[in-house]
């Protein structure tokens, strides 16, 4: 059984957990060697990753609701459409 996803709007700036991370080594020693702090180009990456598969699954997850939305614009116009202005 699937369980939905809970969907959070705070920003990833809790508490850290260490974790391993297999890296190329040669780009590890070239973010040195620029400054880039690693774990937050990490983080951030990461963070990236998760916002386009909760992105994703919403997507999935709500695609009926969506193609009767558009089905019924399709057929049936705008609502409110003649109170456009433009």
């Amino acid at each position: 059984m699937n369980r939905p996803i809970q969907f959070s709007r705070a920003p990833f700036d809790g508490p850290k957990k260490a974790t391993n991370v297999s890296l190329n080594a040669d780009l590890v020693d070239e973010a040195k060697r620029l400054g880039i702090n690693v774990s937050e180009a990490c983080q951030t990456g990461l963070a990236a990753e998760v916002k386009k598969a909760r992105k994703a699954a919403w997507q999935e997850e709500n695609s009926a609701a969506i193609e009767a939305s558009n089905e019924y614009v399709r057929k049936q116009g705008l609502p409110l459409a003649k109170y456009r202005l433009f």
